[in-house]
């Protein structure tokens, strides 16, 4: 399951914006994933993966159908994903404030989406993509956190170079 997870990050951290609907979907798949971990901890895996890929599904049809609608969702998911898991990297919260960062982070990630739309899926795609990554290196913690800030750094100049070259393309010229 590594290998799979760790292309799908570098395909987040090299193709977020041109791949929304990846980001999207991947974004549905961690939301099942946490939703189905912290609500159904007993159960087992094939349902938590089941949750996962419903989610992941309906997260990539919303991209295609409802793209602002599921740009947003997704910014929100993203966020507080990303808001959790550095907030464990730095001790965690007592377990009744643990939606704090979720919530935080995921108002941010959704503020960023709607204002900045394709900074926005730059920086987050980065972020999850990055983070899928790391989570599937067997690093310690520090050699882990300056992956991820590499990685990051990575994905938002691949990502920003390549909007800036599609943006500065010539218009194709009509011949009167």
């Amino acid at each position: 399951m590594t290998v799979p997870i760790v292309l799908i990050g570098v395909a987040l951290l090299i193709l977020g914006r041109k791949l929304y609907w990846l980001f999207v979907g991947t974004a549905g798949c961690v939301g099942g994933i946490m939703l189905a971990t912290r609500l159904l901890g007993g159960q087992p895996d094939w349902v938590i993966v089941t949750i996962a890929l419903v989610g992941g599904v309906l997260g990539a049809l919303l991209a295609v159908f409802l793209q602002q609608m599921a740009v947003a969702l997704a910014g929100f998911i993203g966020g507080g994903y990303v808001a959790l898991n550095l907030m464990d990297a730095m001790g965690g919260q007592p377990e009744p404030l643990a939606w704090i960062p979720l919530v935080v982070g995921g108002i941010v990630g959704l503020v960023l989406v709607l204002t900045l739309f394709d900074w926005s899926l730059i920086l987050l795609s980065s972020l999850l993509g990055a983070n899928l990554i790391v989570q599937a290196a067997p690093f310690r913690p520090s050699v882990t956190a300056l992956l991820f800030t590499l990685l990051v750094i990575v994905g938002v100049v691949v990502q920003a170079a390549s909007m800036h070259r599609e943006r500065s393309k010539p218009a194709p010229r009509t011949e009167e």
